[in-house]
Order: structure tokens, then C-alpha cells, then sequence
């Protein structure tokens, strides 16, 4: 009676070399899907919270008001308001220091944002590369299976007396399931990759673009406090309507 085979039954009788090589691919699949569901909903999230705040940001609200309703309830998943709340901290800390310029205070406040945006971008790209090596190296991982899988069924081709296909097909048959859960690990991980590191560019672009807007708003508050700082008016650091 002719012998009946199945997945499971090949992969319990593979070689140890393959099942550590199948166990290794399943491993690291589950681990890059862990990281694909984790940073699709960090995106996710990162491009609602920009939506959010833009509408805040440019609804004419005051900035010193804003400024304190974002330190007070803080959106960790909104990098335009991490970069608003970092440059505005700083411009209200150098307009607070006696004999700081116009330039003086742009200055550090773009540094500070800067300081932000880098953050932003580490945070986008968490785990990123973690992926891209998932989808270079799974196929090479998996081919290293199939070639000992087809190292062992020509082994034991040659040990055998009669040459037969029930020879041999087990061991290919092991040797190509390994290439398929590589390329099963792999292809899931590539895409996510490309698609991710689109998403983070398009958002690290906007908080750039964020970033030097605020600046254009902070470059006229500047210039208006040191003027009232010189005529002896009130010298708070109040951001007025900027939606004009």
C-alpha cells in the first residue's frame, strides 16, 4: 500500500536543520506582524492627531492658550504638537531672560524644534529596519533550508538500493515548504516596509513644513515683544491671533 503523506507529517520527519530553519522563519513572522499591526495603528493614530491639531493650531486661537491647553492634556501620538509645545517652551523661556534679541530667541526656539522633529522621526521609524531586514533576509533563510533539504534527499538517494521517487520526494518536498514559509515571512514584511517608511516620510514632511510656519508666527511675535519690551508696555510672551 502505497504510503500517504501530508505538511505536518514531512515537517515532523525533516531533517533537524530545517525544522530549526522553519521554526526560526515562523518565529520571526510572527514577530514582524507583531510590528506591522503595532506601527500601522501608531500611523494611524500620528496622522489623526495631525488633522486635530492643525484645526486647532490655525483656528485664531491664542497661542499662549494653546500652549497650555497642549502642556496640560498632552497627545503623545501628535508629533505637530510635540514640535509646537517644544518651540513655544522654549521662545517663552528666552523671552523671559533679560537682553535676549529677536534672533537670539528664533534661534533657540528653532533649535528646540528641530530637537522635536528629530525625536518624531526616531519614533516613526522605530522598528522600521527591523522589517526591511525581515523581507532581505527571510528568502536567503528559507533557501538555506531547501539546499540542505536537497542536500539530505540526494544523501539519501545514494544510500538507497533502489533508487525510487519515495526516495527522495520527502526531502524536497521539506526543502521547498522551507523556501515557502520564507518568502511567506518575507513578503508581508517588504510590503509593510515600503508602505511605512512612505507613511513616515509623509509625516516627518509635514512637521517640517509645520515647523517653519510656526516659525514665520514666532518670527512676528518676536519682533513685537522686544518692541513693546523697548517701549516699556507689558512684556509677556502671549502669541496673539495668527489666523489672519
Amino acid at each position: 500500500m502505497t504510503e500517504q503523506y501530508s505538511v505536518v507529517g514531512i515537517l515532523l520527519e525533516a531533517s533537524i536543520v530545517v525544522q530549526l530553519v522553519m521554526v526560526a522563519l515562523v518565529l520571526i513572522s510572527i514577530a514582524s506582524w507583531a510590528v506591522i499591526l503595532g506601527r500601522r495603528k501608531l500611523y494611524s493614530k500620528a496622522f489623526k492627531s495631525m488633522r486635530q491639531f492643525e484645526e486647532r493650531f490655525w483656528s485664531g486661537m491664542d497661542l499662549s492658550r494653546l500652549y497650555v491647553q497642549v502642556n496640560t492634556n498632552a497627545n503623545p501620538d501628535s508629533g505637530q504638537e510635540a514640535v509646537f509645545r517644544a518651540g513655544f517652551k522654549e521662545f517663552n523661556r528666552l523671552c523671559q531672560t533679560k537682553g535676549t534679541d529677536a534672533e537670539s530667541i528664533l534661534d533657540g526656539s528653532g533649535r528646540a524644534m528641530r530637537v522635536a522633529l528629530i525625536r518624531e522621526r526616531d519614533k516613526l521609524e522605530l522598528h522600521l529596519p527591523f522589517l526591511a531586514t525581515v523581507g532581505s533576509t527571510s528568502p536567503y533563510l528559507g533557501l538555506f533550508g531547501t539546499v540542505w533539504g536537497i542536500m539530505s534527499a540526494f544523501l539519501a538517494l545514494a544510500n538507497a538500493q533502489q533508487a525510487s521517487l519515495n526516495v527522495v520526494a520527502p526531502a524536497i518536498a521539506e526543502a521547498l515548504i522551507a523556501t515557502a514559509i520564507g518568502l511567506a515571512a518575507a513578503i508581508p514584511a517588504v510590503i509593510a516596509y515600503n508602505k511605512f517608511a512612505t507613511q513616515a516620510d509623509r509625516l516627518v514632511s509635514a512637521y517640517d513644513s509645520f515647523s517653519d510656519e510656526f516659525s514665520s508666527v514666532l518670527h512676528r511675535q518676536a519682533y513685537v515683544f522686544i518692541d513693546n519690551q523697548r517701549n516699556g508696555q507689558p512684556t509677556a510672551a502671549r502669541g496673539n491671533q495668527h489666523a489672519e
